[in-house]
């Protein structure tokens, strides 16, 4: 694809909600054509989060790429909401089967324009505890059931308390979903949908463009029309975990 020159889908969202690619953007914006250019070629146009960025960063190491992209992305210019679009099957975030929306947010710059902070000081609102820094930048909050308290998300990012902050995770339980990257992955990205659920201090628009104004919340407490959550069967989990060296080598796991 002309002007990309990496990408990558993460499995651990179940490919269809991330991917980030490596762009071009040698002119005003030409990095914006080329988010384009990905969420216009065949399953990649199933993508609902797509993260771009010009700098020389590994993709593949989601850490390192959330951070280089919250230092430089411009909340009012470099997130685009694309609402009413069609929406993978196995996504239950919209408001209907393969209807939904898709994100696409851009950091861009070889110098960084701001610090991320790191540690949070403050008397957590009612309805919140657990806060954890997963990542610089990016603050999980567990929070009150979606179906007891709807307005949590934007409540918080109303918040002065968090004003620092450019990005919060709104979610059930922040001890699992900061238990490791994968769990961090999955609860973020397949717990929210970008036209519903991502919420700011303040919106402008301007030239039909929704600037927003940190902090960026993105409620992804599990909603009542998700499906269930598919747990695993111990005794199942028990009899593979004893089988598998004898059912699969070791050097093909």
């Amino acid at each position: 694809m002309k002007g990309v020159k990496e990408l990558k889908t993460y499995g651990e969202t179940g490919f269809h909600c991330l991917a980030a690619a490596r762009v071009l953007d040698r002119y005003p914006r030409e990095a914006f054509g080329c988010g384009l250019r990905i969420l216009g070629e065949g399953q990649l146009s199933l993508t609902k989060f797509l993260l771009l960025t010009d700098g020389d960063v590994d993709i593949t190491d989601f850490g390192k790429l959330w951070t280089y992209i919250l230092e430089r992305v411009e909340w009012h210019r470099d997130l685009f909401v694309f609402a009413n679009v069609s929406q993978d099957t196995l996504d239950y975030t919209g408001p209907s089967v393969n209807k939904g929306s898709k994100a696409m947010l851009m950091g861009l710059g070889r110098q960084k324009i701001r610090e991320l902070p790191r540690e949070f000081e403050g008397e957590l609102p009612e309805d919140c505890s657990r806060p954890f820094v997963f990542l610089p930048g990016t603050l999980v909050l567990q929070g009150k059931l979606y179906s007891e308290h709807k307005t949590l998300a934007r409540e918080l990012a109303e918040n002065r308390v968090f004003a620092k902050w450019p990005v919060i995770i709104l979610v059930d339980n922040s001890n699992e979903a900061t238990r490791s990257m994968q769990d961090f992955l999955w609860t973020f990205f397949t717990r929210f949908e970008p036209a519903a659920d991502i919420h700011c201090r303040a919106t402008m628009v301007h030239r039909f463009h929704v600037g927003l104004t940190p902090p960026i919340v993105f409620d992804c407490r599990m909603k009542p029309w998700y499906t269930d959550i598919l747990e695993v069967d111990k005794k199942t989990k028990q009899l593979v975990d004893k089988k598998i060296s004898t059912l699969i080598p070791a050097r093909w796991r």
